[in-house]
């Protein structure tokens, strides 16, 4: 049985144990896939995905109800992934273009990609792009989330969201030009 949000947060008051497996439930997959366009490895994305969910677990008193629980957990998700990703780039000590390469090879080489040509070349085309872009774009196009919902994720504007992923799409076309 499905709980709205408001039930969900209800229910974590009185058995926060329960509250929480059923919000793991719900959210786990969309999130892991976010997580995964991000961090592309799909180990690494285990690994976010545990670390969203503790960190959730850990803030869950502090959620004010004021934006929607998914678009809650998206936000500890993306910025999750973004700190793993800096971390990764400062150990390996690489810059910017020999990740991205990096991430471009794993696509390739992953047994889990199930992807044409045509959808390789998309996902290399994505990594091409600068990380807020290329964040915005997969919210957008793969997530099919709302502009609003989006800029409360990453905490921009609209006006904003909308040039990055207009940019995002221009650069793409280009880089199948």
């Amino acid at each position: 049985m499905h709980k709205s949000d408001e039930e969900l947060i209800e229910l974590f008051s009185v058995d926060s144990e329960k509250a929480f497996n059923l919000i793991v439930k719900k959210f786990q997959e969309r999130l892991y896939w976010h997580i995964r366009k991000i961090v592309i490895s799909h180990d690494d994305a285990d690994d976010v995905l545990q670390n969203t969910f503790i960190k959730a677990w850990k803030a869950f008193d502090k959620f004010e109800n004021k934006s929607k629980l998914y678009t809650w957990f998206y936000r500890i998700a993306t910025n999750e992934s973004i700190t793993f990703i800096n971390l990764k780039k400062k150990k390996q000590e690489d810059t910017i273009e020999d990740y991205q390469n990096e991430l471009g090879q794993y696509i390739e080489s992953d047994p889990l990609f199930d992807g044409d040509e045509l959808q390789l070349q998309l996902q290399k085309a994505v990594l091409s792009l600068p990380e807020k872009q290329r964040l915005v774009f997969n919210m957008k196009y793969f997530d099919d989330l709302k502009y609003s919902e989006i800029a409360e994720i990453l905490d921009i504007t609209e006006g904003s969201l909308k040039a990055s992923y207009h940019l995002a799409v221009k650069k793409i076309e280009t880089y199948f030009k």
